[in-house]
């Protein structure tokens, strides 16, 4: 169980206080999903998704690289 959670509805990193994902989430999801990449691709954007609800001020290119990004 991690403590990089995001904390809702501001997206921020409950273990860190980064905004969520955090560096060190992102790692765990990677190791989660290791042999899954869509998988984890399809969850945030789910996760992306739903930040976009709650975030409405943040422009949607930044939510993309923010939770999308990092994947490649």
């Amino acid at each position: 169980m991690t403590t990089h959670g995001p904390v809702l509805p501001i997206w921020s990193c409950g273990g860190c206080d980064a905004p969520w994902p955090c560096r060190t989430r992102q790692r765990e999801l990677r190791a989660e999903f290791d042999d899954a990449p869509v998988a984890l691709a399809l969850y945030l954007g789910a996760q992306l998704v739903r930040a976009s609800e709650d975030l409405t001020w943040v422009p949607a290119g930044a939510l993309h690289r923010r939770f999308l990004g990092w994947l490649r």
